[in-house]
């Protein structure tokens, strides 16, 4: 009884907390006691599952992936609004209503740029969240939706049947951090929270929606089996009361009262953690709602007046760049300061070369400037009739301005890129790429802990891994003597690494994992590849002309000879354990497929391209073999179709004894 009346106890405190910080921006915890506490919570849950309670804080973190998202009809339809673009629509939509009604009140509410969801509970508890799709049947998101820490799991004193109708979005600071994550890893950025938040929502994995930081704000309840009410203002009052976030709303029943709060609203989107695009104006009156209808799509009793996008001359005082992560060089034009949207613009993108040029834009230009998707400001053309005397085209620099090392072109000529091995601007990437799994597969040293040992200085390139100290690792933990010891063994370890690895890890642009292995195997040690040209790297299979240049080229710069040559000195493996001799798959091609229980599928494609074959992770007619396991599934039934041969675990490993 001590262990579930903890449980209940350790269940309470957390859901207040996240009521605190979540819906009301009041938190009551420090983050490491939140954390401390909600591990305990995990722990006592993981050894008596059968005490914990439905709305256990742990069910935010997310479940079992999906394979797919099911169909759900909607009790209630969830139509849409109708927009329009003018004060005179709107005031004209007003004037409509009040003159056969008047003295009509009407809500005012910002119209927050999202994804219309239903969350439906039965007897207090969530049993179900679905997606608006069209209004009639959309898609069943629940376990992405119990990520959302400010929806209520359980509700107190709640109809037994209740559907109640929200708005998804990505509050902007979490939208900033994930695309600093995405920039990180080399991933493409979102262009606004909006797509951040609908791609977050659809994720099949509730894991990675649960990372994400999504919110949610409650505007309509759509259905409350048993209770009455006789306004708008009731039904979110009601909400407010079962602790949901619910919109902020002004109730008027002047046209001119209602035009001078959509301007307010806009007025205050700066200080909105979410983005919105527009305002939402809807009869306050529940009955007076049924009288006026909805045609076939839209109700008669609302509207949605959207913002028109801001479009503002300044002037660009000057053009600079900055280097991402990835270390592809960014021009930024300086503008004279603009309010734009509700905030204050002082740069705006440029995006690339191209984009400066297509439009001549130059340092000096009085330009036209928006907020594309209402979140980046963005240059729309030069006014040349106001450019000065003595200007130039602007070009971006031949040299990294962080590092000094030369850029180069992206394969497709979008984007310059620094090819420094040991810029500081892409440090951390260059490292978490160094260490990750199929690189140097480091254990224990995560971006939390290679940010904190660059915050100290104590790593300027990836090599300087291998020069840690335990004292240097110890001063990152409190009490880490232990934890120290165990990451440098990882580090020591990792020396003797096959060279293969070594050479996916320097994070040469178009040599991944599996060229890496090509690469090890053709040459047999790095200083072999560091001396091969063009001609003989392009006579090693799967090495293209552009994979070979951009090979020599980065062997070729002085940061990348430093590196290396530092790395050699820590005593880094350079030898390769994979050199073919004995080639008796060669021209062979072999897929795997199903569960396989004697071997690993790593452990199978190490052992086919040591024997001069290749792997493939799809069947066609250059398929010489496939290796089933159990549940083989469609790549089974294809090899049967084209006649390839099959092979069960066994045969294999017959073939390679």
């Amino acid at each position: 009884m001590e262990i579930q009346k903890r449980m209940e106890e350790l269940t309470s405190i957390l859901n207040e907390a996240n009521h605190r910080y979540y819906d009301l921006d009041d938190p009551v915890l420090q983050d490491f006691e939140y954390d401390r506490l909600l591990r305990e919570l995990e722990d006592l849950e993981q050894a008596h599952p059968e005490l914990a309670k439905p709305d256990s804080p742990t069910k935010r973190v997310g479940g079992q992936a999906l394979s797919k998202f099911e169909k759900v009809t909607h009790p209630v339809p969830l139509m849409s609004l109708q927009d329009v673009f003018s004060k005179e629509e709107l005031n004209e939509f007003l004037e409509k209503i009040l003159t056969g009604y008047p003295g009509t009140e009407f809500s005012v509410e910002p119209k927050i740029d999202g994804l219309s969801v239903a969350l439906e509970y039965e007897n207090g508890l969530f049993v179900r969240g679905a997606t608006r799709g069209d209004g009639v049947e959309g898609e069943d998101v629940t376990e992405n939706l119990k990520t959302i820490r400010s929806i209520p799991l359980v509700l107190e004193n709640a109809p037994a049947r209740l559907i109640v109708r929200g708005e998804v979005f990505m509050p902007k600071r979490s939208f900033h951090r994930l695309n600093e994550e995405q920039e990180k890893l080399g991933k493409p950025l979102f262009a606004n929270p909006r797509n951040a938040a609908a791609g977050s929502l659809r994720q099949l994995d509730p894991k990675i929606a649960a990372k994400r930081g999504l919110d949610i704000y409650m505007f309509n309840v759509q259905l409350a089996e048993g209770v009455e009410f006789t306004t708008h203002r009731e039904s979110l009052e009601f909400l407010k009361d079962l602790k949901f976030k619910v919109l902020p709303y002004w109730i008027y029943s002047s046209v001119n009262d209602i035009d001078v709060r959509i301007d307010a609203i806009n007025d205050s989107r700066e200080e909105l953690t979410c983005d919105i695009d527009g305002a939402v104006v809807k009869v306050n009156d529940l009955a007076l709602r049924d009288r006026l209808g909805a045609t076939a799509k839209f109700p008669r009793w609302a509207a949605a007046y959207k913002y028109p996008p801001e479009i503002k001359p300044t002037v660009v005082e000057d053009i600079v760049v900055q280097v991402g992560r990835t270390g592809v060089l960014t021009p930024k034009a300086v503008v004279r300061p603009v309010r734009l949207a509700g905030t204050t613009v002082t740069n705006a993108t440029l995006h690339n070369q191209d984009f400066i040029t297509d439009r001549d834009i130059r340092i000096g230009d009085t330009v036209r400037i928006r907020k594309a998707g209402e979140i980046i400001p963005e240059i729309l053309d030069v006014d040349f009739s106001k450019r000065p005397e003595g200007t130039s085209p602007y070009v971006l620099p031949g040299k990294c301005p962080v590092c000094g090392a030369d850029t180069a072109r992206d394969e497709d000529g979008a984007f310059l890129r620094c090819t420094g091995a040991e810029c500081p601007a892409q440090l951390s990437r260059n490292i978490a790429h160094f260490v990750s799994r199929d690189a140097m597969d480091i254990e224990g040293l995560g971006s939390a802990i290679v940010e904190a040992l660059i915050e100290k200085n104590l790593l300027k390139s990836p090599a300087d891994i291998y020069y840690l100290t335990l004292e240097e690792l110890k001063s990152l933990w409190q009490k880490g003597g232990k934890a120290a010891q165990k990451l440098l063994d990882a580090i020591e370890a990792s020396k003797a690494q096959d060279v293969s690895r070594l050479i996916y890890a320097l994070g040469i642009r178009q040599v991944g994992a599996k060229t890496g292995k090509v690469l090890a195997s053709h040459f047999g040690s790095m200083d072999a590849l560091m001396q091969a040209t063009v001609e003989e790297l392009t006579a090693v299979s799967d090495v293209g002309a552009v994979t070979a240049q951009a090979i020599r080229d980065w062997f070729d710069q002085p940061q990348s000879i430093h590196m290396v040559e530092r790395l050699r000195q820590a005593g880094v493996n350079f030898e390769s354990k994979r050199v073919v001799s004995d080639t008796r798959f060669a021209g062979k091609v072999f897929v795997l497929t199903g569960a396989l229980s004697k071997f690993t599928r790593e452990e199978a494609s190490e052992k086919i391209e040591l024997l001069g074959g290749k792997v493939s992770g799809s069947v066609s007619k250059k398929t010489s073999f496939v290796i089933v396991g159990e549940n083989a599934g469609s790549k089974e039934r294809k090899a049967r179709e084209l006649g390839i041969p099959i092979l069960s675990e066994d045969d294999f490993l017959e073939m390679i004894q």
